[in-house]
């Protein structure tokens, strides 16, 4: 949502909640709740993703909090590499990514002063600094992590208590350089401000294009002068390619080469990319190149590199660009066909210039990584569509990895990545590894990918503050496994308004899991779904 949007959005979102609650909402008992067996638990929430009534434009608003004014400022992003001082919080179970969303409920009088210097300071007003905080296992003590990220101030309320209501940004990624508490109990921090790359690229001058095969097939390339082997080499035919026509094109290809050429052009193109591959069903194919490869001498580099990356495409496997599982080959015939639909042909005809060929290049390019991020993202989690951010691969490796539904330990593992391309190779390797959530003490499986509901616009993981001052960050399902209920439904302060929660463990090590939303409306759809809380996930994902 836009931030000039935001305000006109969010007025009249919370209009409706004020109807809803001035209403006598007519709360669906659900018959038999109270003596309800293990096994009719495990059928509530079934209802089916695509059935929403449920405004998901309500849940990152956090109409929970009250009426909270918007403080009208948006600051600059400060240099990279800034050393500045700021009021640290310093939260366990969040970790808070550049443009996340970041509620607080701000109860203990050393956070209050915190919040109200951040206000008030003359170098960065309204910021503040967020760091993420762990106990070890069998180690009570808090320790904290030293990579966190700046936080804008955007939305407060004071209450009568002396509480404040805070709705923060996240901003920046900072290193903690060292923190104290100062003479009036705030807790401070010195922090520096992480220079990010920029997106890589694969250079467009590190390749250039090849001639067509028949200048291998049927010709000593080593008779050729000098100048005409340097003008293939640094592909100065783009006048020559472009006459070629595609009859000639594909009358100069042996048998196979011509039924993947036919295959590619029956099929529409949707990926450039060439780091996906055909099935290696074509072993004539292989032993023609390698006879053509053998005519060619130490002259003929160019034919030998073209060669040499058809010979490396047809070795990488097709998981990625065709769906299939790692190590797995499809029947004969379907991956060749299927993935050489998303090839450029074109790309034949790329010869490097740098010493590594075109896929490498690839495989470090952020725009190609950021295009298959989302796309997975898409496959996976299915909402909300990433498309827009594919041209800003540093937003969008942010974005996944504030809202992919792994554990605090993996996030702040991400969190902690310099690179984007890192970031989003990390990124791509946890989406296809996600499957089964497990219990972060037991072990216990809790749900899996396939159970996963997005029950808001920002996506299936999101931080909510509790009147306590708690942050949780959740991760929302339609059905989960071995959890048992604890307590009454109760609909005050709700984070998903029309939803009354009740609490959840784990039936097997009895630790608190998360919460059960339940609708208040008959009308109102998923009727139930799950929250569990992204501090009891363990690490590993399986």
């Amino acid at each position: 949502m836009d931030d000039e949007a935001i305000t006109a959005a969010e007025r009249y979102q919370m209009a409706q909640i004020r109807e809803l609650e001035f209403e006598e909402l007519q709360v669906e008992e659900v018959e038999g709740e109270e003596d309800s067996s293990d096994d009719d638990l495990d059928a509530i929430g079934t209802a089916s993703s695509h059935e929403y009534t449920f405004n998901t434009i309500l849940a990152p608003l956090h109409t929970y909090l009250g009426e909270v004014e918007d403080t009208h400022r948006r600051l600059a992003f400060l240099d990279g590499g800034a050393v500045l001082t700021l009021p640290l919080f310093y939260l366990e179970g969040v970790v808070l990514f550049p443009g996340a969303i970041l509620p607080l409920r701000v109860i203990q009088p050393n956070f209050i002063s915190a919040l109200e210097r951040a206000l008030t300071q003359v170098d960065v007003p309204y910021t503040i600094g967020v760091v993420w905080a762990y106990r070890e296992r069998g180690n009570r003590r808090l320790r904290f992590a030293t990579i966190g990220t700046t936080a804008e101030i955007r939305q407060y309320r004071r209450l009568e208590d002396g509480s404040l209501n805070v709705v923060t940004r996240g901003q920046q990624r900072i290193c903690l350089r060292r923190r104290w508490i100062d003479v009036e109990g705030v807790p401070c921090g010195e922090v520096q401000i992480i220079q990010e790359d920029l997106p890589l690229r694969a250079p467009r001058d590190a390749f250039g294009k090849l001639p067509p095969l028949s200048n291998f097939h049927g010709r000593n390339i080593s008779g050729m002068g000098p100048s005409k082997v340097s003008s293939c080499r640094h592909g100065d035919g783009d006048n020559d390619s472009e006459a070629t026509s595609a009859e000639s094109y594909e009358s100069e290809l042996s048998l196979a080469e011509r039924r993947i050429h036919q295959s590619a052009i029956d099929s529409s193109c949707s990926y450039d990319t060439m780091n996906e591959s055909t099935s290696s069903d074509d072993d004539k194919s292989g032993s023609e190149m390698k006879s053509t490869r053998s005519h060619a001498s130490d002259a003929d580099s160019i034919g030998s590199l073209h060669l040499e990356h058809k010979e490396n495409i047809e070795k990488t496997t097709l998981g990625t660009a065709c769906g299939s599982t790692p190590g797995k080959r499809s029947r004969r015939g379907e991956g060749s066909k299927r993935c050489w639909k998303n090839t450029d042909l074109n790309q034949f005809r790329r010869v490097p210039r740098a010493f590594w060929p075109y896929w490498v290049y690839q495989m470090y390019d952020s725009y190609c990584l950021a295009r298959r991020g989302a796309d997975m993202w898409k496959q996976i989690v299915g909402a909300p569509s990433m498309d827009a951010l594919v041209t800003k691969p540093d937003l969008l490796s942010f974005y996944i990895a504030s809202k992919i539904p792994v554990s605090e330990s993996t996030r702040q593992e991400l969190l902690e990545i310099d690179g984007i391309s890192y970031r989003l190779h990390r990124e791509i390797d946890l989406l296809k590894s996600l499957d089964l959530i497990r219990c972060k003490n037991c072990q216990t499986v809790i749900a899996r990918r396939s159970d996963m509901l997005v029950m808001s616009s920002e996506g299936p993981l999101g931080a909510y503050v509790n009147p306590h001052g708690f942050v949780h960050e959740i991760m929302t399902f339609y059905k989960v496994n071995g959890l048992a209920l604890h307590g009454q439904p109760d609909r005050e302060y709700s984070w998903f308004p029309g939803y009354a929660w009740t609490i959840t463990e784990c039936a097997n090590c009895e630790s608190q899991m998360g919460w059960l939303f339940t609708a208040t409306r008959k009308q109102l759809k998923p009727q139930s779904f799950w929250a569990i809380r992204s501090a009891q996930v363990a690490d590993d994902v399986k």
